[in-house]
């Protein structure tokens, strides 16, 4: 299958890393109650990485993948997106950046009950001011790429888990956003959904979209090329690795 746009050309040279975190901490809590989430992480993440990051309950994943999408701010350190400081922006500029620059998969789905998978998909580009005959146009794209085109009138009750992640993915996808950040995208599916749900991003992968992927699985994390390990807010590992292979799934071309 073909991804957004075709494969990605190289930066400029000169460019920014797709992430940059630097030293960055989280504390909740004052006095007793104080809890130290993260305690100074630092990582830079290129152009077409595919990271999995990985750790037990309580390493500071979760609260890591909040601050990478945005979605947090840190206590301290510097949190930089495509060479935007996110720590400069306000409120509404940061939601702009999330809209623009970031595709969510989330464990749960977080799809709209009563509203079509194609209106789903739609939600990003609505929200980012796009027009409704372009959006219609990508969404059905997106929704095609990721072998959905029989059920974009569907309602999220009427696809199983792993339509649904994949309606998920469609709409992570359809604002050609630079980062794509995956939660625990296969926590709630069966076998073959995790294997349909992990070849997308793959393929994904191998055209060059940059991909962090939260998981605590170690054969979900075989399918990223390089592995971070945090353990009590730290990062303790990060390695390469030669990803898994896998026969990719068939997908079509989504504009722009």
């Amino acid at each position: 299958m073909t991804l957004p746009g075709g494969p990605l050309p190289d930066g400029p040279a000169g460019a920014p890393p797709v992430l940059d975190v630097r030293q960055v901490t989280k504390v909740y809590g004052d006095g007793d109650a104080t809890v130290h989430a993260l305690r100074g992480v630092s990582l830079i993440l290129e152009r077409g990485d595919y990271v999995a990051i990985m750790g037990a309950s309580g390493s500071g994943k979760s609260t890591l993948m909040n601050i990478l999408g945005c979605l947090d701010v840190p206590s301290a350190g510097s949190y930089l997106v495509d060479g935007t400081d996110v720590g400069s922006l306000d409120d509404r500029q940061l939601a702009v950046l999330r809209n623009r620059k970031i595709g969510f998969v989330f464990q749960s789905f977080n799809l709209i009950p009563r509203m079509s998978a194609l209106a789903n998909v739609e939600l990003p580009l609505a929200y980012g001011g796009v027009s409704a005959s372009t959006r219609r146009e990508r969404a059905l794209a997106a929704l095609d790429q990721v072998g959905l085109a029989d059920r974009t009138h569907h309602d999220p009750n009427e696809l199983s888990g792993g339509q649904q992640q994949r309606v998920a993915v469609a709409r992570a996808l359809v604002t050609a956003p630079s980062l794509l950040l995956a939660d625990e995208p296969t926590g709630n599916l069966d076998t073959k959904s995790t294997a349909d749900v992990l070849q997308i991003l793959d393929r994904l992968s191998d055209m060059g979209r940059t991909i962090v992927l939260i998981t605590h699985e170690d054969d979900v994390a075989l399918h990223a090329k390089r592995v971070i390990r945090l353990v009590d807010g730290l990062i303790v590992e990060d390695r390469r690795q030669a990803p898994v292979d896998g026969p990719p799934p068939r997908l079509s071309r989504v504009g722009p």
